[in-house]
């Protein structure tokens, strides 16, 4: 369940001066495993200064393509981001989990589609818009993509390319918030940003579904608009760099302890861990093999099943209310709140 496989680096593209992509080589006999869906992410993992690090990345490229490729932009005191962009090259090689995430492209001929992107939030919205004008032609795209700078644009080239080749299909808008640009607006997306696009530029155009990537603040923002403008929930679609804290749920977390059942791999171990603990900290340490990625709250890749007990996460923008409901918790938010709780890895 919890395999990375060692795949090595076909070549690395400095995409700024502070992002590139690699792209992977992929084995015949992984290239089923490795199939994925425009808008999921893979697991890297590399041991760096003596610890092992975990590090999700979105797929830029399209299933289509054949390729697996992801961004990397460079974080302050980011220890694998620093890494990847100053150390790694061609011919390295990294271990690799297989393609995951809910952040997927909903496909469907003659759709209309928006997006709302911020820096590195671009890398699963541009594997959409490849697949949409690869395998849809009778759909548009509409991005709306913001950075700090002209210089900073992750993609540039590329994205202007597809709005070169595809007048008709692909409207490619940038907006920048330190910086003057011919023909893009100035600023950060917002709620008057998106409402100038919904209600304004594309007052006409009735959109299927909207796809947003980057901070919470922007999310929340462009959600809210998107809602006032006639979407529906079920049709925005949201992926976070980060999670905000759930303050209700974290007054619920008391300093008791309790016994813990993991099911993974159809094995059982049951250790005993204070309530003040994440169930997936406490798992590591006592030697289970849990799946995980960000261990931030904005990924799924330690998703749980909780058959016995009770949990409360201090951080979801992942789960739907039915899902929580059926008694799944990200693993790396959850504290367990009774005495017993059995959680299952397999049952996902």
């Amino acid at each position: 369940m919890n395999t990375f496989y060692k795949l090595k680096i076909k070549e690395l593209i400095q995409e700024t001066k502070d992002a590139v992509s690699i792209l992977f080589s992929v084995p015949s006999e992984l290239k089923e495993l490795f199939s994925f869906k425009a808008g999921q992410y893979i697991t890297i993992k590399k041991e760096l200064n003596g610890e092992e690090v975990r590090r999700a990345y979105s797929i830029c490229s399209s299933p289509k393509s054949g390729d697996l490729k992801v961004a990397v932009k460079a974080v302050e005191n980011g220890l694998f981001s620093v890494y990847a962009t100053t150390e790694l090259k061609a011919g390295d090689a990294l271990e690799v989990h297989p393609p995951e995430g809910k952040f997927i492209l909903n496909s469907q001929a003659a759709k209309n589609y928006i997006a709302f992107a911020a820096g590195s939030g671009i890398t699963p919205v541009l594997s959409m818009i490849k697949t949409v004008l690869e395998e849809e032609s009778t759909s548009k795209f509409t991005l709306v993509y913001g950075n700090k700078m002209a210089d900073s644009v992750i993609f540039k080239d590329e994205l202007e390319h597809l709005a070169a080749a595809y007048p008709n299909n692909f409207k490619l808008h940038t907006i920048f918030s330190r910086d003057k640009v011919k023909n893009a607006l100035q600023g950060r997306i917002d709620s008057s940003v998106c409402k100038y696009f919904v209600k304004n530029m594309y007052k006409e155009t009735t959109f299927d579904s909207a796809y947003l990537c980057g901070p919470e603040e922007m999310i929340t923002a462009v959600t809210e608009t998107l809602k006032d403008n006639n979407f529906t929930s079920e049709n925005i679609h949201f992926e976070l760099f980060t999670a905000s804290s759930d303050e209700e749920n974290i007054g619920k977390i008391k300093d008791g302890e309790t016994t813990v059942t993991i099911l993974l791999d159809d094995e059982e171990t049951t250790f005993t861990m204070k309530q003040t603990d994440d169930i997936l900290a406490a798992s590591l340490r006592n030697k289970v093999d849990a799946p995980y990625s960000c261990q931030g709250g904005v990924c799924s890749s330690c998703l749980g099943k909780v058959t016995e007990g009770k949990a409360v996460m201090t951080k979801n923008s992942i789960l739907t209310d039915s899902e929580v409901e059926e008694g799944f918790i990200l693993t790396c938010q959850a504290h367990p709140t009774t005495p017993k709780i059995v959680v299952d890895f397999d049952d996902v």
